[in-house]
């Protein structure tokens, strides 16, 4: 299906670093790029590098105020919990202003890259922070970089886009920067706000017309329960919204060894969700698609193998899920984290699962999370929201 992708890396985006203590530890996207390194992945595709967002840039969605105040922090490294600097989530580092802006830029990098045309999928795997708000830092995230790629494309004219996040946390701050704007239409499928941080993220969240949608699926929901979900959910919006770029978040945090959180995916599931949203953005955006990374704290045996399938995906050649990892990565591994990596791609799942279409059952948990979405939502776009 592809015809072009760009990878946007410098090595600086590994310096977006909350400390030796924090689960969002770089050494993650480190361990993704050289892994679809040494399998042959990058060879598919463009490496391009992105300068920091401007304040301009950043301006779109974020206040200035909040902007000047990350940067009195990156330069002293103090905290100023006003603004979110200096918790245990977002603690303060000398230079995260900088961090930030780059991570934020080389999402930029790869939004122009699509609108332009210059590459059909473009992805920042270091991206995807996408609980920033306008004012405050929060969950791990200092810049929205999903919400500001978005902004800059309507600023260039983009008049429809569609953004779906597979996050196991709703995508909040993303939502809350279009929630009254119809030209976006916005989805997330996460565990539930009652389980889960942020708190939010319910299907009675719907935005204008319906263009907030939220699958808020239950704890322990596995690889079959969860594609049956996006498949009731997600295909017939994206056809009915038809959106001219299609932005995609991909955490993986979903997976069942991810120590925060209680979705039980394997890598194998994650895999047939991001072919998904390949075919969609072929389906319905034209093939332009923009994808970013996200959440994801199994640092060895899932971001790695994920991520690089998810490049591999937009490239247009899908790595077989039996494809052994390299004895160079397995060896770069055990010097950088000291931990046992994975020997092959894949868990050893093949994930099925039954269409909503086959009947609905009120018993299930899952099929009810989906019900509740698709009455909150499916109205509001002419669907039906009966199976």
């Amino acid at each position: 299906m592809s015809r072009s992708a760009r990878v946007i890396w410098d090595d600086a985006l590994t310096s977006y670093d909350f400390g030796p203590s924090h689960p969002l530890a770089p050494v993650r996207v480190e361990l993704t790029m050289a892994l679809a390194r040494e399998l042959g992945v990058l060879d598919k595709v463009e490496l391009a590098g992105c300068e920091p967002a401007s304040d301009d840039e950043l301006a779109l969605v974020h206040d200035r105020h909040y902007i000047e105040a990350v940067k009195r922090v990156s330069v002293s490294g103090r905290a100023d919990l006003g603004v979110g600097l200096g918790t245990t989530d977002n603690p303060a580092f000398k230079g995260v202003h900088e961090a930030s802006a780059l991570i934020a830029g080389a999402t930029l990098a790869a939004a122009r890259a699509v609108h332009e045309g210059s590459a059909e999928h473009a992805l920042n795997i270091a991206g995807g922070l996408h609980h920033a708000m306008a004012a405050t830092a929060s969950g791990f995230c200092v810049y929205n970089d999903p919400a500001l790629a978005i902004a800059w494309l309507l600023e260039q004219g983009v008049s429809r886009i569609a953004y779906v996040d597979v996050d196991v946390h709703h995508g909040d701050g993303v939502q809350a920067a279009f929630y009254d704007d119809t030209r976006v239409l916005t989805i997330s499928l996460h565990e539930s706000p009652r389980t889960l941080f942020p708190g939010t993220g319910f299907p009675q969240e719907t935005g204008a017309e319906g263009t907030a949608v939220n699958v808020a699926l239950p704890a322990g929901c596995g690889d079959s329960g969860w594609l049956r979900a996006f498949d009731a959910v997600v295909p017939p919006l994206l056809h009915e919204f038809g959106p001219e770029i299609l932005v995609t978040q991909h955490g993986c945090d979903s997976h069942a060894l991810d120590p925060l959180a209680n979705l039980m995916l394997s890598v194998d599931g994650q895999r047939t969700a991001y072919a998904a949203l390949h075919r969609l953005a072929h389906e319905t955006a034209g093939g332009r698609w923009l994808a970013t990374g996200g959440g994801g704290y199994e640092l060895v045996q899932v971001v790695p193998r994920v991520w690089t399938h998810l490049i591999a995906e937009a490239a247009g050649h899908p790595i077989d899920p039996a494809t052994p990892t390299s004895e160079e990565w397995r060896r770069f591994v055990r010097e950088r984290t000291g931990e046992t990596p994975p020997l092959t791609m894949t868990d050893g799942r093949k994930p099925e699962f039954h269409h909503f279409s086959d009947g609905y059952d009120p018993a299930d948990p899952i099929d009810r999370a989906v019900m509740a979405t698709r009455n909150a939502v499916f109205p509001l776009h002419g669907l039906d929201p009966m199976p």
